[in-house]
């Protein structure tokens, strides 16, 4: 797995060996950044699943400001560090140990807001649903936030209140929606 373009490109990163992450492919990871525009110019992003990095990683590396990446698997934490190093500017990163819904808390408490956030967790369905409304219940989007949501190909998302559906992508045995907040 690497960085695919921007100004931290073709640094390989480094990725958790075992079974308890789920790296999104480079493919896939192209795809994504390709329909969301290849450069972007300022916002923060949350990986709120982050794994190794490489989402919040690639769109910095693409032009947006900072990125939190949250983790609850220790192991990961320490992997997303290591992938923050190659990058030689740390202070563009927060990774924070800790569960989903404790990270979104305290994002609330510091009035933390976001213009692009990932999500791949496991259950997908169950969790993408009560992350996006707690995104909007914690007033934690800027206008028009993306929400990347990634999924595999037999989990279908509803229509989530508060946001529309931009793109709807098949990519293998992954599934990707964008959503944009209204």
């Amino acid at each position: 797995m690497r960085i695919i373009s921007g100004k931290y490109a073709k640094r390989n990163l480094y990725t958790l060996k075992s079974n308890s992450t789920r790296p999104t492919s480079d493919k896939v990871k192209e795809s994504v950044f390709n329909s969301l525009g290849q450069f972007f110019s300022g916002g923060n992003v949350l990986d709120l699943y982050a794994g190794s990095g490489a989402l919040g990683i690639e769109a910095v590396s693409r032009g947006y400001d900072h990125a939190y990446l949250v983790d609850i698997n220790s192991q990961a934490c320490n992997i997303i560090k290591k992938n923050v190093a190659l990058t030689k500017e740390k202070d563009r990163f927060n990774v924070i140990r800790n569960s989903d819904f404790k990270a979104l808390k305290i994002f609330e408490t510091q009035t933390i807001k976001f213009d692009l956030v990932f999500l791949d967790p496991p259950y997908a369905k169950e969790k993408i649903v009560k992350v996006m409304n707690t995104l909007l219940k914690y007033d934690l989007l800027n206008d028009h936030a993306l929400v990347v949501a990634e999924t595999d190909q037999h989990t279908e998302l509803p229509e989530v209140d508060g946001f529309i559906l931009n793109k709807d992508h098949h990519l293998g045995r992954t599934k990707v929606k964008v959503y944009e907040r209204q």
